[in-house]
């Protein structure tokens, strides 16, 4: 009798254990998920529930809640903005059924380690950091590509069509998300360097991860200058460089103003729109849970530059160096040039720079490079 109970509790043990572990779906079944998840005209209720049929273990669909560290890079840690715009992301994505635990950075380099080394699951850093985790997206920000904040909006908005979801994905990485991080404008300690021409010979700051850049540099005849987003302006306030690409926001976190002192200021013309952008572990967060994240932040990419402006802040207008139409012109041409030089190289991706062509020509449908398009 003994004997019998135990075989009859091993059987329903047995039949336990099969009806909690549901069989593997098919390809077919995946992909008519993972479509239903990508539908952007359904509930995010319903989208949420079906990402996590699709990824039962990873999203824990016992009813527990899985925890993700995102690390946020953020120059002043965690009391600045960065950070605190990501703390309303965590609220959301709890929302979703993931736990998100912050960390704060303040230093991109050793973010982008730990994200490689498994310590964070997803990171937020600049458009040119995760440049090294999906070139696609990491093209955004590329020079003279996206003359305004109208262009950049647009452009997320396609970027954000699930079309492109695939896209997302490279390697073990998919980004989750980007917002507006400001123009990229170029401070100069001498208002006589107002064209690329007059930079030769001068000292220009450049990221010391990206040898690309300091090649660029070098072809103008300038002297290019490692430097880290901590260090870039301490280097350009203490002299050690003449030329310094940064967003206007920099003007007064970085206390930029002392490096410009009575004789620098701001070439009034933006060469870039910087981003952010969340990168995150792709075996940590699947492609669907990423683009609810997408879309999220494309909602909000009003309140997000507004953030940005707020943190500008007060800039004279006489810091601001005024160039004429014809050097802007030039410096389109010029730039031109270099995205295809890049594009070639392998260091921009293709497809991006296409998209980004065609957002400026829906814009100025008669500018020069709509008639004949060469990216």
């Amino acid at each position: 009798m003994k004997r019998l109970i135990t075989t009859a509790a091993c059987a329903i043990a047995t039949c336990v254990a099969a009806m909690t572990h549901a069989a593997p779906l098919s390809e077919a079944k995946r992909a008519e998920l993972s479509a239903h998840a990508m539908d952007q005209s359904l509930p995010i209720e319903e989208r949420v529930a079906t990402i996590k049929k699709l990824y039962p273990d990873m999203l824990n669909a016992d009813g527990t809640t899985p925890t993700r560290t995102i690390c946020v890079w953020d120059i002043v840690g965690k009391t600045g903005p960065i950070y605190n715009a990501a703390v309303d992301q965590q609220a959301r994505m709890l929302g979703w059924g993931v736990d998100v635990k912050l960390e704060a950075y303040t230093s991109e380099s050793v973010l982008a380690e730990d994200l490689k080394a498994g310590q964070c699951d997803a990171a937020l850093f600049t458009g040119l950091r995760a440049r090294l985790f999906n070139k696609f997206t990491g093209t955004i920000d590329s020079i003279g590509a996206v003359p305004s904040s109208a262009h950049m909006k647009l452009l997320m908005r396609v970027l954000t069509d699930p079309k492109n979801a695939d896209r997302m994905v490279d390697g073990q990485y998919v980004v989750m998300g980007y917002a507006p991080l400001g123009a990229v404008y170029i401070f100069v300690n001498d208002r006589a360097i107002n064209t690329l021409a007059k930079a030769a010979g001068k000292r220009v700051a450049v990221m010391d991860y990206d040898l690309v850049q300091a090649e660029m540099v070098q072809q103008i005849g300038a002297n290019p200058v490692p430097t880290s987003m901590i260090s870039a302006g301490g280097k350009f306030n203490n002299n050690n460089v003449d030329v310094l690409p940064a967003p206007l926001v920099a003007y007064n976190i970085m206390e930029l103003y002392k490096g410009i002192g009575d004789t620098g200021g701001i070439v009034n013309y933006p060469f870039s729109q910087l981003t952010l952008q969340l990168v995150g572990r792709a075996e940590r967060f699947p492609n669907e849970l990423a683009q609810l994240v997408r879309e999220d932040f494309l909602k909000r990419y009003d309140d997000l530059e507004q953030i940005v402006n707020q943190q500008i802040g007060d800039i004279p207008e006489s810091v601001f160096i005024e160039i004429s139409d014809d050097d802007k012109a030039e410096y389109q041409v010029m730039m031109q040039e270099a995205r295809i030089q890049l594009r070639d190289r392998g260091y921009y991706d293709p497809y991006m720079l296409t998209l980004q062509r065609k957002v400026r020509c829906k814009f100025e449908p008669a500018h020069f490079e709509c008639a004949n398009p060469v990216e």
